[in-house]
């Protein structure tokens, strides 16, 4: 059955026009009344016809269109460009299955195993991972044969319902069927990251080593590997050893009885068994594990220690960052020639924090990276900072003060990590004036405007760069204009990338959100509906806690009662003699 099309603007604007000539003649053959919503039959005739499109003319699909879904964006403020489309077609996707809602279903039941990519063809990031994933999907295909399993891609800009359907929040997406069902890829967007993931997903939960130069191999090869030196390499050590494998996705776990491979990963062969080593390419090469050997205490260790002390923030790292399951993270903003200075400090605080708190750099100078972050902590200059941040839906950010040295950042984290810090929120200037229809909030004065109970306010948390904001702004303006001299009522604005507040928090831009009077204690409401003068006006008559009404032209109300009667496009006695239209007043 073909979709019925949808009516372009000004198949609206005369179906409308249709519908506003007939309303006399169909007040007329019925029993006089009184309007029931005066002031909702004013705005629809007052409103306008054309308020109801995007910037663009194109539907809005929240989450999909939003201008800024997480915390990735931060890295990713480019605008498409010509060349975008280029390098795209550079790179090799011969190995790359193209789905569509056509054929997703079909070719899920055809495979076991599939990683699909929800990507957007002017993302940064979906350009960045586009030769990793093509060659994750050729190794798989070539060298290893033997797995079932296919790498595929969803154009989300032209599948909307089948992103949506897949809960896709930002590109690119990463998901991994087995039999149909989902789960979260977030490990590192490289080539090797992603085949080491399914390899593992796919292979042996622990795999044996008896030969040394199949450990040399080990040793040299993975960035990170698990050992553990057994009596047997099967019962229950090792039953325990695989169960903890299964819960710790990006790291590769090994067993042997040999002591000539034990030796290579730095374990004693006169060492009491079961003896588990963590070892990685880095500083700080060797853990030993000493707990109890039962899966969740091994897989807990393996969790604290894989990661490195301090990691950089980079393209390729930050989602390792961002979707850790460690939430909490110390930031070091330096530029690159003053790193040397604090790096080591922040490296030995973080021995004593493993597993509790992640250690991140950010290279203050670097352009790609340090501009866009240092911009979204509110941080200006080029000073060294640190500072702690909860990485998690409250997003939290405590400043350091003070001289940088080891006692005082491990001071500052524990602090941190036991709530002893007081959070920092962005604040433009509060505004000299504030006398427009639309009035400006800023984080310093939102307690006083918007958590005020004796007013109903809308707030409306905007980005000067949003698309979708400047579509709606005139709207705003418009609903504002008439809502104007309602004591009770307060229509407000806050530019969301220079003000922070912990009751107003975006869900992308723009958000509106009503704060009712006498109720500012539970989280605001959001208004989900289209966004129009009309849908926000029901929108406040339905939630305002104080009773209002507009304040019209004493002319609307002689000019509605008059309509009731008189023929299409008639104009009341006083229109006539002063030439003006209740319209022309707005």
């Amino acid at each position: 059955m073909a979709a019925m099309p949808m009516p372009t603007p000004s198949t609206r604007s005369l179906l409308l026009l249709l519908l506003l000539l007939a309303t006399p003649f169909l007040l007329a053959s019925s029993t006089p009344t009184s309007n029931p919503d005066i002031d909702l039959d004013y705005l629809i005739k007052n409103a306008g016809l054309d308020d109801t499109t995007t910037e663009d003319g194109a539907p809005d699909f929240p989450g999909l269109d939003a201008d800024y879904d997480d915390e990735e964006d931060l890295l990713d403020e480019d605008v498409p460009d010509a060349s975008s489309s280029q390098d795209q077609e550079a790179v090799d996707e011969a190995h790359v299955l193209l789905l569509t809602a056509a054929n997703f279903t079909s070719v899920l039941a055809a495979r076991r195993h599939v990683m699909v990519e929800f990507y957007a063809p002017w993302c940064g990031h979906c350009r960045a991972l586009a030769p990793h994933y093509a060659a994750a999907a050729a190794h798989l295909a070539l060298d290893q044969p033997g797995l079932d399993v296919a790498l595929a891609k969803v154009d989300a800009t032209e599948d909307h319902d089948l992103a949506q359907a897949h809960d896709v929040q930002g590109y690119p997406t990463l998901l991994f069927f087995i039999d149909g069902v989902p789960r979260d890829y977030a490990g590192e967007r490289t080539k090797d990251a992603i085949v080491a993931w399914i390899t593992k997903k796919l292979g042996p939960a622990v795999q044996n080593l008896t030969a040394v130069d199949e450990a040399e191999k080990i040793v040299t090869g993975d960035d990170v590997a698990v050992l553990a030196y057994l009596h047997h390499l099967s019962g229950a050590h090792s039953d325990e050893l695989a169960a903890a494998s299964r819960l710790e996705d990006t790291v590769s776990f090994y067993q042997t009885t040999s002591p000539d491979v034990a030796k290579l990963f730095h374990i004693d062969p006169e060492a009491k068994r079961p003896s588990v080593v963590l070892l990685k390419k880095e500083e700080e090469k060797l853990t030993v594990f000493d707990g109890e050997f039962r899966a969740s205490a091994i897989a807990e260790f393996v969790s604290a220690n894989k990661i490195p002390l301090i990691t950089t923030l980079t393209q390729e790292t930050a989602p390792a960052i961002f979707d850790n399951p460690i939430k909490k993270q110390i930031l070091l903003f330096a530029v690159a020639k003053e790193s040397s200075k604090f790096l080591p400090i922040l490296k030995e605080t973080a021995k004593s924090f493993k597993g509790k708190l992640l250690f991140v750099f950010v290279e203050r100078d670097n352009e790609e990276v340090g501009e866009p972050v240092a911009d979204y902590f509110g941080i200006t200059g080029q000073e060294t900072t640190v500072l702690a941040y909860t990485g998690n839906e409250d997003a939290k950010k405590f400043f350091f003060s003070g001289e940088i040295s080891l006692d005082s950042i491990k001071a500052f984290a524990q602090d941190f990590l036991e709530d002893k810090l007081t959070p920092f929120y962005k604040s433009d200037p509060v505004p000299e004036s504030n006398d427009e229809d639309v009035k400006v909030v800023v984080g310093k004065s939102l307690d006083q405007i918007v958590l005020d109970e004796s007013k109903d306010v809308l707030l409306e948390i905007y980005a000067p760069w949003c698309g979708h904001c400047q579509s709606l702004e005139p709207i705003y303006n418009k609903l504002a204009k008439f809502l104007h001299g309602i004591d009770s009522l307060v229509i407000a604005k806050m530019d969301g990338t220079n003000n922070e507040h912990p009751r107003a928090k975006p869900d992308g831009f723009p958000t509106i959100l009503f704060y009712p009077a006498g109720k500012k204690s539970f989280e605001p409401i959001t208004f989900e509906g289209d966004r129009t003068v009309v849908e926000m006006y029901k929108f406040l008559k339905k939630h305002a806690a104080i009773p209002f009404k507009l304040k019209r032209p004493d002319s609307y109300s002689s000019a509605t009662q008059t309509d009731s009667t008189d023929g299409p496009g008639s104009s009341t006695e006083a229109e006539k003699s002063s030439g003006s239209n209740p319209k022309d007043e707005l």
